[in-house]
């Protein structure tokens, strides 16, 4: 383990500092099961964050280039949220630990 550790620092440190917040999986997530949200649909999907907090996980998700941001110029406004291709190719592992949540709801936890 100390190997891969050591091989694997900075590769997951990168990884981390894209997927890191409170929200971006949960946002990922949502985005993994629709294809396609808007602002509202993404915020009711996920009730308990602020609209402030939203708005900078989006943000810092396109930025990072996991989701586009797509605007239609109509009133009233409307916006869009879906993933890159780089996002998508994190499925998988949104996938894999779906997976693994599934088996630690079915083991008990140590008393």
């Amino acid at each position: 383990m100390d190997a891969l550790c050591r091989s694997t620092q900075a590769p997951f440190e990168y990884a981390l500092s894209i997927v890191d917040g409170k929200w971006k999986l949960k946002i990922i997530y949502e985005l993994a099961c629709t294809n396609t949200l808007r602002y509202g649909e993404l915020k009711k999907n996920i009730s308990q964050v602020t609209h402030k907090m939203l708005t900078s996980q989006l943000k810092e998700l396109e930025k990072d280039g996991m989701i586009n941001r797509k605007e239609f110029c109509q009133i009233p406004p409307k916006v869009e949220y879906s993933l890159t291709k780089r996002g998508m190719s994190f499925i998988p592992i949104l996938e894999a630990l779906c997976d693994w949540g599934k088996v630690q709801q079915n083991i008990r936890k140590p008393e």
